[in-house]
C-alpha cells in the first residue's frame, strides 16, 4: 500500500470513526434518557404509588429534548477539543509535558536523536519535524502528532534516548514517520477530539455533583436535591461507560495501523533488528512503555507502544501485544526480551560527530559520498520515473543518499542552518543574485532591514554558499525550517518581508526562487498564521482542467527550450491522464499568481488524483532522457504544495553558476 492509497484508506477510516462515534452517541442518548426517566420517577414517586409506571414519566417531547441536549453537549465537547488542537502536533506534545529540543543542542543523546530524525526527514523529502522530549525517564515510548507533515511533531520519552541504541532509535523514528505519511496522525488527532465529546457527560456529572455538595441546605426540597444528586452520579456512571466506548473505538482504529507502521519501518530502514530490538527492550524493562503523565490517557492511541494500563486494557488495548508485534518482524524470535543495559557510547551520533552517519556500514564520509557520486544520469531518470511511488515510502537507498547530502554539507553551513540566526542568513544567501549590481542592492537592503547579527552572518557564509552544488539547496532548506519555526512572530514577519524583497529586487523571478519561496512559506506560514486545513473536494483531475493544464505547461516550459520539445513534454504528461482536450497554456499566461491559485485548488484533490497528476509531471520530465535541476526542484515544490513530500532524487554534481530556471517577469505576474 503506497502513500496515496494509505491516505485514501484514512479517509475511509474517518467514515468508520464517524460511524462508531454515532453509535456511541446513540448509546449515550439512550442511557441518559433512561437516567432522566428514573430521576423523574424518583421525584414523582407519588404518581408511581397511584399506579403509574416509569415509562409514563417520559413523553416524546421530553425524549427529544434530552436527546438533542446530549447531542449538542457531545458535539460541542468534540468541536471544542478539535479547535484547541487545530494548531497542530505541538499542542499534543505540550499537553504531555514535552519540551522542545533546540536544533543546536549540545546534549549528546539529544543530538543523536535529532540526527536520526534529520536523516529520516531529508530522505523523505520533508523538513525535520520539531522534536519534543517528555520527562518520563523509565518508559520507552514515542509519538507523532499533527494534521499533516507541515505541522507534525515527534515526541519521545527520556527513557527512549537513555535505553535505546542508535539502530533501535532509528527503528522507532521510522515507525513514527510511517504514521506521519500514512495519514494516521490526522486520524489520531481527530480521535482525541471525538473522544473528548463522548467523555463530556461524565465531566458534567462530576461538576454537577461538586456543585450540589455545596448548595444543599436543610431547607432545600429533599426529593429535588436528591434527584439532582442522582442525576449527577448517573451522568458520572455514563461518563465511565463513555470511557469504555472510547477505548473500544481506539482499539478498533489503532491496532492494525501499528502492524502497518512496523512493516513500513522495516521497509524504510531495511533493518528489522532496529524496531524489533526496541520492542524487545520495552519488554525487558520493568516500566516498559508506560507514561506517568495524566494526559497520556487521551493520546494513548498515538504512542509507539501501549502507554497506559488499567481496567479492561486487554479488550480496549490500543496496541497489539509486544510478542505478536515482534514475531511479525522477527519470526525466529526465541521469546526472550532484552534485559541488558548495553547501548551506544555517549558520543555515537552526538555533537561533533558529523561523520557518524556512515558508521553503520563502516563507511567514512568520503566513501559514502563516492558511493553516491557513482550514480549516473540513467539511474537518476529511473529515480524520477519511480519517485512518485516512493512518496511516503522511501527506499533504504534514500537514507544513504540523505546521509551523503548531510555529511557533505560544510559543517559551518550545517550548524548555521540549525539555529534561528544562522537559518535566516542561509536562506538570504540562497536568493542573492549572482550579479554584483543587483547583489549590492540586496545587501544594502539587508543591512538596513535585517537583524544586524543576521546580516553579518550572511556576509560570512556567502563565499561557501556561492560555490555550493545545487543538489544541496532543498536539503539545506529542509534543515533550516525547524530553526525558522523558533522565530518570534515579529522576527518571522521581518524575515518573510525581506525574503520577498530580495527575490523581487531584479524585477523578475526564476522558478528556482519561486520553488524556494513556495516550500518555505508552505511550511512556515501555518506555524505563525492561522492555517485552514484543506479537505478533499475533487475526485478527478477533469474537475480542474485549467489548473492541470497550467501546472503541466509550466513544467514543460521549464525543462525545454524549443517549441517542439515543449509540446512533446506536455503531450507525454497528458498521455498518462484520462482527460480529453488538455491544451498547452500560452507562455505569457504562466503567471506566478495563477500558478499559486492553481496549486491551492489542486491541493483539494483526493489522494489518488494527486498521484495521477504527479506521475504526469514525472512523465514530462523524463521524456527527453535529460533532467534539469529546475525540473526536479519544481516537481518537489509542486508535490510539497499538494501535501505529498517527495524524497530527494540523485543528480550529477552541478555547481551554481548563476540564475537557473525560466524567468518570469514580475510585471506580468
Amino acid at each position: 500500500m503506497n502513500f496515496f492509497e494509505s491516505q485514501d484508506r484514512v479517509r475511509k477510516n474517518t467514515f468508520q470513526l464517524a460511524l462508531l462515534f454515532a453509535l456511541a452517541v446513540i448509546s449515550l442518548i439512550v442511557m441518559t434518557n433512561l437516567l432522566v426517566m428514573v430521576v423523574f420517577g424518583y421525584i414523582n414517586s407519588e404518581q408511581l404509588q397511584d399506579g403509574g409506571t416509569l415509562l409514563q414519566q417520559m413523553d416524546w417531547q421530553t425524549f427529544a429534548a434530552v436527546s438533542i441536549g446530549v447531542g449538542v453537549v457531545v458535539l460541542a465537547g468534540s468541536m471544542y477539543k478539535i479547535m484547541a488542537l487545530s494548531a497542530g502536533g505541538k499542542v499534543v506534545a505540550e499537553a504531555l509535558g514535552g519540551q522542545l529540543i533546540p536544533q543546536n543542542t549540545d546534549d549528546l543523546k539529544q543530538r543523536k536523536l535529532l540526527n536520526v530524525v534529520e536523516e529520516m526527514a531529508i530522505a523523505s523529502g520533508t523538513p525535520p519535524p520539531p522534536v519534543y522530549l517528555l520527562a518520563d525517564e523509565l518508559g520507552i515510548n514515542a509519538f507523532a502528532a499533527g494534521f499533516s507533515p507541515r505541522d507534525a511533531v515527534i515526541g519521545v520519552t527520556r527513557g527512549t534516548i537513555d535505553h535505546l541504541s542508535r539502530e533501535q532509535l532509528q527503528g522507532v523514528i521510522a515507525h513514527e514517520f510511517s504514521h506521519i505519511f500514512n495519514g494516521d496522525m490526522r486520524l489520531n488527532i481527530r480521535l482525541i477530539g471525538v473522544l473528548n465529546g463522548i467523555l463530556i457527560l461524565g465531566i458534567a456529572g462530576y461538576y454537577m455533583l461538586y456543585a450540589t455538595s455545596f448548595s444543599r441546605r436543610g431547607r432545600s426540597n429533599g426529593k429535588g436535591a436528591g434527584g439532582i444528586l442522582a442525576l449527577a452520579i448517573g451522568l458520572m456512571v455514563i461518563g465511565y461507560v463513555g470511557t469504555f466506548f472510547g477505548g473500544l473505538i481506539k482499539a478498533a482504529v489503532s491496532r492494525q495501523r501499528e502492524y502497518l507502521a512496523d512493516a513500513s519501518a522495516v521497509q524504510f530502514t531495511r533493518n528489522p533488528d532496529g524496531i524489533a530490538g526496541a520492542l524487545k527492550r520495552i519488554g525487558g524493562l520493568e516500566f516498559g512503555s508506560k507514561l506517568e503523565n495524566p494526559a497520556a490517557q487521551e493520546a494513548s492511541h498515538a504512542f509507539f507502544a501501549q502507554g497506559v494500563t488499567g481496567f479492561m486494557q486487554g479488550l480496549a488495548a490500543t496496541h497489539p501485544p509486544l510478542a505478536k508485534r515482534i514475531l511479525r518482524i522477527d519470526p525466529q524470535w526465541d521469546g526472550k526480551f532484552d534485559k541488558s543495559d548495553k547501548i551506544d557510547s555517549p558520543e555515537e551520533g552526538g555533537l561533533g560527530q558529523e561523520e557518524e552517519v556512515g558508521k553503520k556500514d563502516d563507511m567514512t564520509r568520503k566513501q559514502l559520498a563516492k558511493k553516491m557520486a557513482t550514480v549516473v544520469t540513467g539511474v537518476a531518470i529511473t529515480d524520477v520515473a519511480n519517485a512518485i511511488d516512493q512518496i511516503g515510502n522511501p527506499q533504504p537507498e534514500t537514507i544513504d543518499h540523505a546521509r551523503s547530502l548531510i555529511s557533505e554539507l560544510p559543517i559551518a553551513i550545517k550548524q548555521a542552518a540549525r539555529e534561528p540566526y544562522g537559518a535566516r542568513a542561509v536562506i538570504y544567501s540562497l536568493v542573492l543574485d549572482s550579479g554584483q549590481v543587483v547583489r549590492g542592492r540586496q545587501l544594502t537592503h539587508l543591512q538596513a532591514s535585517a537583524d544586524p547579527d543576521v546580516f553579518v552572518l550572511t556576509q560570512k557564509l556567502l563565499p561557501e554558499l556561492d560555490g555550493l552544488d545545487i543538489k544541496f539547496r532543498l536539503p539545506l532548506i529542509d534543515i533550516a525550517i525547524p530553526a525558522l519555526k523558533q522565530l518570534s512572530l515579529d522576527q518571522y514577519r521581518a524575515f518573510r518581508d525581506n525574503l520577498i524583497v530580495l527575490i523581487e529586487m531584479d524585477s523578475q523571478i526564476d522558478l528556482l526562487e519561486w520553488s524556494l519561496q513556495k516550500i518555505l512559506f508552505n511550511h512556515l506560514d501555518g506555524q505563525f498564521f492561522k492555517r485552514v486545513h484543506t479537505t478533499a473536494r475533487y475526485s478527478h483531475l477533469g474537475q480542474l482542467k485549467q489548473e492541470t493544464e497550467l501546472i503541466l505547461s509550466v513544467l514543460a516550459y521549464a525543462g525545454q527550450q524549443n517549441k517542439s520539445d515543449i509540446e512533446a513534454a506536455f503531450s507525454a504528461a497528458v498521455e498518462t491522464l484520462e482527460i480529453n482536450e488538455l491544451q498547452l497554456t500560452a507562455k505569457n499566461a504562466t503567471q506566478l499568481s495563477a500558478l499559486d491559485r492553481a496549486l491551492q485548488e489542486l491541493e483539494k484533490l483526493n489522494p489518488l488524483a494527486k498521484q495521477q497528476l504527479l506521475k504526469a509531471c514525472a512523465a514530462s520530465i523524463v521524456r527527453d532522457q535529460k533532467i534539469a535541476p529546475v525540473e526536479i526542484e519544481l516537481l518537489r515544490a509542486f508535490a510539497d504544495a499538494l501535501g505529498c513530500p517527495m524524497p530527494p532524487i540523485v543528480l550529477s554534481p552541478q555547481p551554481v553558476t548563476g540564475s537557473s530556471g525560466q524567468l518570469i517577469d514580475r510585471k506580468k505576474a
